[in-house]
């Protein structure tokens, strides 16, 4: 059976008889066991902690210049963006930003 994520990549999921196996592979092993409730409830998550402040997700459209030259700053190149919009607007009253438009 095949089942594809979010982002579009498709999976082959193990058939039964594939699992069956699998988990008797694993039932084999001395040095592989299930987690203990305890043991379970004491698993941190992984990954990034969750930020205090988060962004908002946006769709904008930029020229193709703009977006290259912050692109071409490497990773972090949209928080980059945004720090350069945020320091735009601490020196720009609303009037002229409003000019801009």
């Amino acid at each position: 059976m095949q089942i594809k994520s979010k982002s579009g990549r498709v999976f082959e999921l193990p058939s039964d008889q594939e699992e069956a196996e699998i988990n008797a592979g694993i039932d084999a092993d001395p040095d592989a066991r299930e987690l203990t409730e305890r043991e379970f409830q004491q698993l941190r998550p992984m990954g990034r902690p969750k930020a205090e402040v988060t962004k908002e997700r946006i769709t904008i459209r930029l020229s193709p210049e703009v977006v290259a030259k912050f692109r071409a700053t490497g990773r972090g190149w949209q928080s980059r963006m945004d720090k350069a919009l945020q320091e735009y607007l601490s020196n720009h009253n609303q009037s002229d930003i409003e000019r801009l438009g």
